[in-house]
């Protein structure tokens, strides 16, 4: 076995079974809806107890991907405020679960003039979670005005995080797909993602379907997109974190395989 942990996300409905049916060592999965605002619901018939015993039994870390319409950097009080109730609902669910921390996307802001705003309310975000598990910073793809597509903006909003209140329990998720299509070079982007941030919790190891700084989040199999292969297995052994292919399907097998084979 690797000693990088491989996984994918599963179905919170049955994690255990597809962890196995794909050979994933980590696993991250959804609390209900990624489009809902209403977190935790648990589908799994045991419920949290259940579901965290069963990681614990299996020595299967997890992690919980947040919803995707957070963004605690918007200047609508109807989207800020209740992104950061959102959080910490994802991340008491992840408590209750055994969880190893809840990925969480940077937001946007609508215009230039609004980034200082975004920045401070990523400051007040983290003055107000209640960080029970690491709560990690996911870099993003797209947007000219989002809060964690390229270096400066990350390293901006990682600032913000660091001068709230409980900000050690704050982390970072690299997302390979995302640093290409928001024009991160991948070959050095660890080195200078941790010169930022001084760590990297979780990969996620994607490949991407369209060109360098497209913008697009689109991702693909391991070996079959416009990011040579070889590249990312050299992101995961430089960043030396546990790592969730978000390629999905039945070819997510073989993209674990390989990557594990890469990285042993």
């Amino acid at each position: 076995m690797s000693t990088v942990r491989i996984g994918t996300h599963v179905s919170s409905d049955d994690p255990f079974t597809d962890a196995e049916r794909v050979g994933a060592d980590v696993v991250q999965i959804f609390l209900g809806d990624p489009q809902s605002w209403k977190w935790p619901k648990y589908t799994f018939p045991g419920g949290a107890e259940g579901l965290r015993d069963g990681f614990a039994e299996r020595d299967l870390p997890v992690y919980v991907h947040a919803p995707y319409p957070i963004n605690v950097a918007s200047m609508n009080n109807r989207v800020r405020i209740p992104s950061r109730k959102l959080i910490q609902n994802a991340v008491d669910g992840a408590a209750e679960i055994g969880a190893s921390g809840v990925v969480v996307h940077g937001g946007y802001v609508d215009a230039e003039a609004d980034l200082e705003r975004g920045f401070d309310s990523w400051r007040k975000c983290v003055d107000a979670i209640d960080a029970k598990v690491p709560v990690l910073l996911e870099n993003t793809a797209g947007g000219d005005w989002s809060m964690a597509r390229r270096l400066d903006r990350i390293a901006r909003t990682w600032e913000a995080i660091q001068a709230g209140d409980g900000a050690e329990g704050w982390g970072f998720c690299l997302d390979t797909c995302h640093a290409w299509a928001g024009g991160i070079a991948l070959e050095d982007v660890v080195e200078k993602v941790t010169a930022i941030t001084g760590r990297i919790d979780l990969v996620h190891c994607n490949n991407s379907r369209d060109a360098f700084d497209s913008g697009a989040d689109r991702h693909t199999h391991l070996t079959s997109g416009e990011i040579p292969a070889q590249v990312l297995a050299d992101v995961v052994g430089a960043a030396g974190a546990p790592v969730i292919c978000e390629t999905h399907g039945d070819a997510v097998v073989d993209d674990i395989a390989w990557l594990r084979s890469e990285v042993s």
